[in-house]
């Protein structure tokens, strides 16, 4: 036996019903374009050593260099330390530079830590790529 008080309750329960589809829609929006802010289609495609290179930064160097090798406040940005000009513009003192540390700075020498130099070698084609503009923020597309 359906009364006014059950007619009027089974309106409000259809309503919220109604209310949390479409905020689920708008919610599903928002998180669509949450996505795509976050997980970008890679704008560059890379060789494989560029790639393991980016992979390996992400890993072991991101943390204190920054996502992107754009630097943070507890180290600094390796694109312009890549430069010409810059400390580090030279493969070899960059290979030296990972190897050795700089404990006095705070980086840790990875060598010891079991980082091998083939390792390091991508490490650096990535930052590289980075530094000479050849290679845009982001994860890149690996050459297929």
């Amino acid at each position: 036996m359906r009364t006014p008080r059950s007619a009027g309750l089974r309106r409000l329960v259809m309503g919220a019903g109604i209310l949390v589809a479409a905020g689920t829609v708008s919610s599903s929006v928002e998180a669509q374009e949450l996505r795509d802010q976050y997980h970008q289609a890679p704008r560059d495609t890379v060789s494989q050593e560029v790639y393991d290179g980016w992979k390996q930064f992400n890993l072991n160097c991101a943390r204190c260099h920054g996502e992107d090798v754009l630097g943070t406040t507890i180290a600094p940005h390796l694109i312009i330390s890549l430069k010409p000009e810059g400390p580090i513009n030279t493969k070899e003192a960059f290979i030296q530079v990972v190897c050795a540390g700089r404990p006095d700075k705070g980086m840790p020498a990875w060598c010891p830590l079991g980082m091998d130099p083939g390792t390091i070698e991508k490490i650096y084609a990535y930052v590289k790529s980075r530094s000479d503009g050849k290679m845009s923020p982001g994860r890149p597309a690996r050459k297929g």
